[in-house]
């Protein structure tokens, strides 16, 4: 777990190394970090935008919009970072700027999720549009575990699926998909002799990867569950001894 925190953290931090010039230009423009917030607010918006209208708009086997989709994904998610480098280097911290963050991080990510669900459902991917939807209620449920834990004064921040982690695997997952099917085809299919059924499609790269991230979400809520037992058991313990 250390080597993963610490992993982690020298990962984000050469990304600040890398964002903070840009970081910067946004100070002199005069954004403040709620405007940065809200930016990307909006761009997940767009990003639900992009899924429903290729619902509604595209054919089952043109995965362009998913690979729009993705794109625009990691886009967004990089306003994750910004916001919080803004408001440090900009000396613009605030309580409701930290608050203001969190609820449009969870809008966001449900916004995200409605486009996602929305787009399996109306080209019939039935079982990969539950595991979306699993997958939504393991981020809601690691993101709300640590919330309660550190509204009782426990830090709670452990696991491998945080929301950096969450947004990277989806958009790079839905970008390669649409790119892929650009050589392979979107209605590409592998069939394994003696097997009925298809093995592997072009959507599979971004289906199966959601299926993965809807059991280690809540796997990871879960573990953050007990972590905050653990710290609270021991309060109690110091509490009674």
């Amino acid at each position: 777990m250390a080597h993963q925190t610490s992993l982690r953290t020298n990962l984000q931090l050469g990304i600040y190394r890398v964002i903070d010039p840009f970081v910067k230009v946004l100070i002199k423009l005069g954004l403040t970090p709620n405007a940065v917030t809200l930016i990307g607010f909006i761009l997940n918006v767009g990003v639900a935008g992009i899924f429903i209208w290729g619902a509604e708009e595209g054919t089952r086997d043109d995965l362009s919009e998913v690979a729009w989709a993705g794109g625009l994904i990691l886009f967004a998610g990089l306003f994750d970072m910004l916001d919080g480098q803004v408001a440090r280097l900009g000396n613009m911290k605030s309580i409701f700027g930290a608050l203001f963050d969190s609820v449009l991080d969870r809008y966001s990510e449900l916004i995200m999720f409605l486009g996602i669900c929305y787009y399996l459902v109306a080209n019939h991917y039935f079982l990969s549009s539950i595991f979306a939807f699993i997958a939504l209620i393991g981020s809601m449920m690691v993101s709300y575990v640590r919330a309660r834990a550190e509204g009782l004064g426990i830090e709670c921040k452990g696991g491998l699926m945080q929301r950096p982690e969450r947004v990277v695997t989806i958009g790079l997952c839905a970008l390669l998909c649409g790119i892929t099917s650009n050589y392979i085809g979107g209605n590409y299919k592998l069939y394994v002799p003696g097997i009925p059924y298809h093995v592997f499609e072009t959507m599979s790269l971004f289906t199966v990867p959601i299926t993965i991230l809807a059991v280690l979400t809540n796997i990871t809520a879960f573990k953050r569950l007990m972590d905050a037992k653990k710290s609270l058991l021991e309060i109690e313990n110091g509490e009674n001894n």
